[in-house]
């Protein structure tokens, strides 16, 4: 496969700075935002969980690839990186035209010696293979580097600008290989050609992988069953929010009689957006496009 250089962002990086890059390239490199601290609990922390995850059961899940899930329920140093401050400031810009954005996965993957190249695909594909035209983004998804990610040990492979191209036209483009260091964070949307390259080291390449979506879709890994409520209970409300307690749009997600799912969680004690305001939201937005319409 040919190689181009990837951009790659400095740690003090503006969001919007990456999520303009996002829109035009479909990916955005930052270097060495993760502390190395964090990064050392968490693999602690998730070791047990790794060592007991089965490989793939074909070759594009990865015969020598293990996949982790439930990290915020197993793992509280996921937690800040779920909400590390560049990230939720260039995934809310990159996905502002939704009404929310949610967590759609948690997921350490372990690419192990002697797999393969993966399969290059978009990850929109998990939505039925819904198409949501070239315009409109559904998802947007991390991979911080929890080991160096090197062209050696199965870096993922990216094909910059393929997101508005049909498989064909996409496939001819110069892809790269993302290689960064350890606590570097790759964005890469849902619409772009990529895939784990091949492990042809001796070590494992380990990546965390964090990816979210607007608020109106299903979540690709089930947060409220990942996370028990006895466990959700004791996170903050920004996470929780961020996990899907809260309405992703107006009439999507309430309790009962329109309680708001972060309230019902709470047992009423949570000062969460009521179903009103969500409405108020939506209104204002139907009425200026009446207005236009008239």
């Amino acid at each position: 496969m040919p190689g181009v250089g990837l951009h790659h962002f400095a740690p003090d990086a503006d969001p919007e700075d990456v999520s303009d890059h996002l829109r035009r390239s479909g990916y955005a490199i930052v270097d060495d935002v993760a502390d190395q601290g964090l990064l050392d609990r968490l693999e602690a922390e998730a070791m047990p969980y790794i060592e007991a995850s089965t490989a793939g059961r074909d070759t594009y899940d990865g015969r020598f690839t293990r996949r982790t899930g439930a990290l915020v329920a197993r793992c509280p140093a996921s937690r800040p990186l779920v909400m590390h401050p560049l990230v939720v400031g260039a995934v809310g810009s990159f996905l502002g035209h939704a009404s929310a954005v949610q967590l759609h996965l948690t997921q350490i993957i372990s690419v192990e010696p002697g797999e393969t190249a993966q399969k290059l695909h978009r990850d929109e594909m998990a939505f039925d293979f819904f198409d949501f035209g070239p315009e409109y983004h559904a998802q947007c998804n991390t991979m911080w580097a929890l080991t160096d990610f090197t062209a050696g040990n199965g870096a993922t492979w990216v094909l910059p600008g393929t997101s508005g191209l049909d498989d064909e036209a996409a496939r001819r483009v110069a892809g790269a290989q993302a290689e960064m260091g350890r606590g570097s964070v790759l964005f890469y949307e849902g619409k772009v050609l990529h895939g784990a390259g091949a492990n042809t080291s001796d070590g494992v390449r380990r990546g965390v992988n964090i990816t979210y979506a607007v608020g109106w879709v299903r979540q690709e890994e089930n947060q409220y069953l990942a996370c028990p409520p006895e466990i959700a209970r004791t996170l903050d409300d920004d996470l929780l929010r961020m996990m899907g307690y809260t309405q992703g749009a107006f009439a999507l997600g309430y309790v009962g009689d329109q309680t708001d799912p972060l309230a019902a969680l709470r047992g009423g004690s949570a000062k969460a957006k009521t179903i009103g305001q969500v409405a108020e939201r939506n209104l204002d937005a139907r009425r200026f496009v009446s207005d236009i319409d008239d």
